[in-house]
């Protein structure tokens, strides 16, 4: 398979806090997209994963020097409670060639562990959010946290009738990440709409919902409303930073619109 790297978040861990890592067993690994891996675990000391969609985790290696690094993943996982023990602690995973972290997982065989820490991070739908619908904006790996979002999404369409724009953004049509599934839970909720995005190259029989350029480009075809909507970016920056303005220029508040900002590391 290809070799997988990592994302380094704009998002830190406070360092005052004492990092409690723990092991993750590789179950398995599969192709997401031709530079993007879906890797599957376990944590190997019996232990739960308590985590709200939408955090991420960070695995822990050293350099060939030995000098210690990291890497933080949005946990891919679709669960709508805690992880039991056993349960499945699941990543997608960009690969850079050369890359440290690609070949810490290029080389991982399945049983084989790595060390992580958390879950950490806010980029999760809110308990006290009382909007009419969410755009969920995302390039790459970005679209990540909203995979595991989607038991909470229906939820949310059934208690409180909310509406879900997922707009993705990627070059080519395998380039979707789990563009699959989410196109089948847009089929079996009338409320969701899966957008994606497509720069570089269309497929043969596009759905209707399936447009042609970047994200940004297509944003204001929706009409982000200050009244209804929190919007979610997670990504690319320069895609962030574009909708952030365009989101702004319609009159949504900065506490409405949540960001993430991926950028690849070696």
């Amino acid at each position: 398979m290809g070799v997988p790297p990592g994302r380094t978040r704009h998002q830190t861990v406070p360092f005052a806090l004492a990092i409690v890592q723990f092991p993750l067993r590789l179950v398995s690994r599969r192709m997401l997209a031709p530079s993007v891996g879906h890797y599957a675990f376990s944590r190997a000391d019996g232990q739960p994963l308590d985590f709200v969609p939408g955090q991420f985790i960070q695995v822990h290696f050293h350099y060939a020097d030995g000098t210690a690094t990291k890497r933080s993943y949005s946990l891919a996982t679709i669960h709508d409670h805690a992880l039991g023990p056993g349960e499945q602690v699941e990543i997608a995973v960009s690969f850079v060639a050369g890359g440290a972290a690609t070949a810490l997982f290029e080389n991982l065989p399945e049983g084989g562990e790595i060390q992580a820490s958390g879950p950490y991070g806010r980029f999760c739908l809110m308990p006290g959010d009382s909007n009419r619908r969410y755009l969920l904006i995302a390039t790459g790996t970005g679209v990540t946290p909203y995979r595991a979002m989607l038991p909470q999404i229906e939820k949310l369409i059934g208690e409180r009738g909310i509406e879900v724009v997922v707009l993705q953004g990627a070059r080519t049509p395998v380039e979707l990440l789990y563009g699959d599934e989410f196109r089948a839970f847009a089929d079996a909720h009338s409320s969701f709409r899966y957008v994606p995005c497509l720069s570089r190259e269309m497929p043969s029989n596009p759905h209707p919902d399936v447009r042609h350029g970047y994200v940004q480009q297509h944003l204001a075809e929706f009409a982000p409303n200050p009244e209804t909507d929190i919007a979610y970016l997670c990504g690319n920056p320069n895609m962030v930073d574009a909708c952030f303005e365009s989101l702004k220029e319609a009159g949504l508040p900065v506490p409405q619109i949540r960001r993430e900002k991926y950028v690849s590391s070696k």
